[in-house]
């Protein structure tokens, strides 16, 4: 009995720095992750779903953990892996965002009771914003972290700093979200432009008619329509596509 717990002691210090490690990874991401990591919750709140994250992950991983080198690199490669992570996933929450902003620019919603929140966006934005991240947690995002998280030990190994070849995936995510977001608002973009092709045809034919205040209520009830029409689809949309994502975060898309 007294050798199994001389073991066990032997032990504690190896597992609390593997969990220490682990609990790098998973904070530093917590800071950028959606629905988890939004400014909006509380930081406490966070410390502690990172942690709790850390619970789950850690007993899956720590098999595969075999650390080398200075314990210093090694917590600032964690942390560097556990932002590059996030980041990615938050790049992919910024795409609805830009494509309610694309939207709301097209069709006169911009300035519409969008600015009383940490990160002013326009109101198209925050019914898609907020009904996004809803159904990603309604579907089990937070089972699917976990899941990314244990698997990103396959992929970049603790104590491990990113190489160059997951440049290109963050490099690439950039220009994912923004075409990704001008796909989802490309519905907008298409009405906006017939809207303004008919309001020019419109004055030229009639120039003593003030086409604008006619048009002005015309295009904010149809965009209010559309969105009601198309909110669906495209958050269908981007939930697949995020799901995809925190399946392979590094995945070259």
């Amino acid at each position: 009995m007294t050798e199994v717990l001389a073991s066990l002691f032997g032990l504690a210090p190896d597992l609390l720095a593997a969990f220490f490690l682990v609990f790098l990874r998973i904070g530093s991401a917590m800071f950028v992750l959606p629905a988890f990591g939004e400014a909006m919750v509380p930081m406490r709140v966070r410390l502690v779903v990172a942690f709790a994250f850390s619970l789950i992950v850690f007993p899956a991983v720590f098999p595969q953990m075999q650390p080398t080198g200075p314990y210093a690199l090694q917590g600032f490669a964690e942390v560097v892996t556990g932002l590059a992570i996030g980041l990615l996933l938050r790049l992919h929450v910024m795409a609805i965002q830009i494509a309610a902003t694309i939207a709301a620019q097209s069709t006169s919603l911009a300035q519409l009771l969008g600015n009383n929140i940490v990160d002013p966006q326009p109101a198209i934005g925050l019914v898609l914003y907020f009904a996004a991240l809803a159904l990603a947690v309604e579907l089990g995002l937070h089972v699917q972290f976990a899941m990314m998280f244990i698997t990103s030990y396959g992929i970049i190994a603790a104590g491990d700093l990113i190489s160059n070849g997951f440049v290109a995936p963050i490099r690439d995510a950039v220009a994912v979200a923004f075409q990704f977001g001008f796909i989802l608002a490309a519905p907008f973009v298409a009405v906006s432009l017939l809207y303004n092709l008919a309001l020019g045809v419109i004055n030229r034919a009639m120039p003593q008619l003030m086409v604008a205040f006619v048009g002005a209520p015309a295009i904010t009830f149809g965009a209010l329509v559309l969105l009601a029409l198309t909110a669906p689809l495209m958050l269908l949309i981007w939930v697949g596509e995020m799901q995809s994502r925190v399946i392979n975060p590094f995945g070259v898309r």
